[in-house]
């Protein structure tokens, strides 16, 4: 039997948005103490939570 890979195009690319905002928090946060880390990761779920 003969496999067929059709790739459909895709509107939006999960993968690809996940990795991004990945890479733009590592960044932010590389030099940051742990202290630091916390209070920004905090700050990014508490806005998060305001626009649900």
């Amino acid at each position: 039997m003969e496999q067929k890979n059709k790739k459909a195009e895709k509107k939006f690319d999960a993968i690809k948005v996940m990795r991004e905002i990945r890479d733009k928090i590592s960044a932010e946060i590389m030099n940051m103490t742990y202290e630091q880390e916390r209070a920004y990761l905090d700050k990014l779920l508490a806005q998060g939570q305001k626009t649900k």
